[in-house]
């Protein structure tokens, strides 16, 4: 059988005193002698008391809690951009609910209600690969609850976001890429549906165009950038009459794959291939050949993204500037694609 929830009427009951006395003495009223509330708590721990947070969210309109929305949880990109806005949020006295999509639609949508549901004072989310309908965002602004998005956002929510220059990052990685004398490179992206995935194919797209380089369909290939989508690009790719020299991948997990898939068939990286990923995993430095990469900078988006949320939630019947904070990426160059020109041409 359920045991019975305990209740501040029971233990009013006990102390033979009213349940509004109780609630002020566990919110430390003053008007509450210290005998009743040290009684009070010793009887609310005696009977497992335990504070029906919802309840008083919605007598309150204030519940102290943030939901935190990501595709996944076991990126290192992610989590540190979680434990950066935890650690801001705290401070500021609200504790975070952290959620994940799995990449999702379906189930970005029921994390959005369930978040809801619970009272939280804000949101702070960054968008499932599959996510095109925006309503369920839509639904969060006409609540008036503060919605932050970061990494990954649309520019149609008219919302505070944070994230790098993914364009830039794409001109940056051509142009390290040419200075190893890449001259064909192909590009596996995320979706273009997806903001962020196509800035990165535009920058691509671009920095191609204005080293006068090949710009074939078949060098750009979309997928979910999985470790398991970058071995299929990868041995497409391979498969071309005229394959690339150079791969630039949107993600660090499918450019892993990418790199399984060349280790593989004894295609030598950098000396044939150069490879570059993205994101900063940790294990893009443990793997052979290190992979070089682009660093996303998770400490300062999550810190910013905690702050623009305190900064909404004290603002209340005013309306500050949206928050567009663009952060520039920082490549590093490891040996994927640290080809020596002087050897290859000997």
């Amino acid at each position: 059988m359920n045991k019975k929830r305990t209740t501040i009427k029971d233990i009013a009951n006990v102390l033979n005193i009213s349940p509004a006395a109780v609630s002020k003495a566990m919110h430390d009223d003053s008007r509450i002698s210290e005998k009743t509330k040290k009684a009070v708590k010793r009887v609310a721990k005696e009977l497992n008391y335990q504070p029906n947070h919802l309840a008083s969210a919605l007598r309150s309109g204030k519940s102290n809690l943030v939901g935190v929305i990501v595709p996944r949880t076991n990126s290192n990109f992610f989590s540190s951009v979680i434990e950066n806005m935890e650690g801001v949020l705290n401070k500021a006295g609200y504790n975070i609910i952290i959620t994940q999509s799995n990449e999702s639609f379906e189930k970005e949508c029921k994390n959005i209600d369930t978040l809801l549901f619970t009272q939280v004072d804000g949101i702070i989310a960054s968008m499932a690969n599959e996510t095109v309908d925006l309503s369920h965002y839509e639904k969060i602004k006409s609540k008036g609850i503060p919605l932050i998005l970061f990494d990954r956002g649309e520019n149609d929510l008219n919302v505070d976001y944070i994230g790098i220059d993914d364009y830039d990052s794409s001109h940056m990685i051509i142009e390290h890429l040419i200075s190893k004398g890449c001259k064909r490179i192909a590009h596996i992206g995320g979706f273009r549906r997806t903001r962020i995935f196509n800035n990165r194919i535009r920058g691509f797209i671009d920095a191609i165009h204005k080293h006068n380089l090949p710009h074939d369909d078949d060098l750009i290939v979309e997928s979910s950038l999985t470790l398991e989508d970058g071995r299929i690009k990868m041995q497409e790719l391979l498969a071309l009459d005229n394959p690339p020299d150079a791969v630039y991948v949107a993600s660090d997990y499918a450019a892993l794959g990418a790199l399984q898939v060349l280790n593989e068939q004894n295609i030598k990286v950098p000396e044939e291939m150069c490879l570059v990923g993205f994101g900063n995993e940790p294990f893009t430095s443990l793997v052979s050949p290190t992979i070089t990469t682009v660093k996303q900078h998770s400490k300062q988006i999550g810190k910013i993204a905690a702050e623009t949320f305190i900064k909404r939630i004290k603002a209340k019947n005013w309306k500050p500037k949206l928050e567009k904070n663009i952060l520039k990426s920082e490549l590093i160059v490891r040996n994927s694609s640290n080809r020596d020109l002087s050897i290859k041409s000997t």
